[in-house]
């Protein structure tokens, strides 16, 4: 699966009207970006979203970081993702996750489920000439599996660089490996870590985020009742100036990641990340890439 190195993942494009959406992913394509991760949050159905930014632009790829299966029963994920393929080939890749708690329910059962259910759908559509590609959100030792057996490779959120060592061992050398990680310019420690405790803390406090954690290493007090040690916050956002940022992203690469998605945070709302990412796409990206 080619998406090269770097990406752009970001929330952003939820608050965006359509054409200041439209503008922003083209400007992103000129950039040099290879690809797009987009989440599914409240707002904007995870493919319809899709597949306007792929209207909107030629060379792009657009990632759905995740779809959840919980939002569209498999027959219509497998509809929409087949169109996509058909119109855009190479460019889409259907992120699939579980996508939060659901009492009684179990993620790694039900994602099964989901794909074998996905695996038998039959349409009367035209078979695209290029192939849907699928990753799987994946973050345990069985999930990741089932990400390296049943998809293209897994997508991880909000990991430390230990993860991706840990991920890399579980998905073998051909299975892909995105990773996103946050990161916030800001160079004052107290200022930086404020912001990213603000961004952190519905995470640091989720079920499954926190065994998460707990697996990995840290200790309940590093969680502080979802205020994050230093070190947990320093793991999970990476903050300071430009090089200090770029440095520490090509970890997840040293590690085994073959892609890493850039979250920035720390913009206010109504404001855009593109000063940033601007930024970041001349520091990140091959220089024919950023030069466009």
């Amino acid at each position: 699966m080619e998406l090269g190195r770097f990406g752009i993942w970001t929330f952003d494009f939820e608050d965006q009207p359509a054409a200041m959406l439209r503008d922003s992913v083209r400007e992103l394509e000129e950039l040099g970006w290879p690809a797009i991760w987009i989440p599914e949050r409240d707002g904007r159905e995870a493919l319809t979203h899709a597949g306007f930014l792929l209207a909107s632009t030629e060379r792009i790829s657009v990632v759905n970081g995740i779809a959840r299966i919980g939002s569209r029963g498999p027959r219509w994920a497998h509809g929409a993702a087949l169109l996509l393929a058909d119109a855009y080939p190479g460019r889409h890749v259907l992120g699939l996750g579980f996508g939060g708690a659901q009492p009684g329910v179990k993620p790694l059962e039900a994602m099964n489920d989901y794909l074998d259910e996905l695996d038998t759908v039959t349409s009367a559509n035209p078979l695209p000439a290029a192939p849907i590609r699928r990753l799987l959100a994946a973050y345990g030792p069985k999930m990741l599996e089932l990400a390296r057996d049943r998809s293209a490779g897994a997508h991880t959120y909000h990991v430390p660089v230990s993860h991706t060592a840990q991920a890399r061992e579980v998905l073998g050398d051909k299975a892909f490996l995105g990773v996103e990680h946050a990161v916030l310019f800001e160079t004052d420690p107290g200022r930086a870590r404020e912001i990213a405790r603000e961004h952190l803390r519905v995470y640091l406090t989720s079920e499954y985020n926190v065994a998460k954690y707990l697996r990995l290493g840290y200790a309940e007090s590093d969680l502080d009742g979802g205020r994050g040690s230093d070190r947990l916050v320093d793991d999970l956002v990476f903050w300071g100036d430009l090089d200090t940022v770029v440095a520490k992203l090509h970890a997840h690469l040293d590690a085994g990641a073959d892609h890493v998605g850039v979250q920035v945070i720390g913009v206010e709302p109504g404001e855009s990340a593109m000063p940033h990412w601007r930024r970041l796409a001349d520091a990140l990206l091959p220089r024919s890439a950023a030069a466009r």
